[in-house]
């Protein structure tokens, strides 16, 4: 007999204990030339804040390259690694400390982790007049749901679970 795979386990309000580690939401430090917020609120299919949710995000830095060194989880105010992790707070807001990615990468590649997934989403964060053929081959009004809002505290992302607005996730098959 062959196993069947079974859905991931659904996950719980466990993120805030088991997940996060010093500096995670800080891809460089606050205050480091170049450095922007990414920030933003997860809503569930109820359009009500997820407190118990978890983002990560992976990125190009500013000249566009993808960093391939180990150490992701490594912070020592110099290092940019492209990753970073951010737990939401009790009104499902979360936050980044980073770069505004190089134009090559448009993008932040954001990951959602929540309570009643089977499976982590993804998605994608473009910053205001950046584009490529992914963003270029969506409806207008399911392409404004990947595109961040600038504001004085940086860049404005929410995602939506499901619902009205819902954010487009993709489907990488297999995940």
């Amino acid at each position: 007999m062959t196993p069947t795979p079974t859905p991931g386990q659904t996950v719980g309000p466990f993120f805030h204990y088991a997940l996060p580690y010093d500096g995670d939401d800080e891809l460089v430090p606050r205050g480091a030339p170049g450095a922007v917020r990414l920030h933003g609120i997860v809503y569930d299919g109820a359009g009500t804040p997820v407190p118990d949710a978890l983002i990560e995000l992976w990125q190009a830095n500013a000249s566009g390259e993808v960093v391939q060194q180990a150490g992701s989880l490594h912070r020592d105010g110099w290092t940019f690694t492209g990753f970073g992790r951010s737990a939401t707070d009790r009104e499902g807001r979360y936050s980044f400390t980073t770069l505004v990615p190089g134009e090559s990468a448009p993008f932040f590649a954001i990951t959602v982790f929540a309570r009643g997934l089977l499976h982590r989403l993804f998605t994608r964060a473009y910053l205001p007049g950046r584009t490529d053929a992914f963003l270029d081959g969506l409806d207008a009004d399911r392409r404004a749901t990947l595109v961040t809002t600038a504001d004085q505290d940086g860049f404005r992302f929410d995602v939506r679970l499901q619902g009205e607005d819902e954010t487009v996730f993709l489907d990488f098959g297999d995940e």
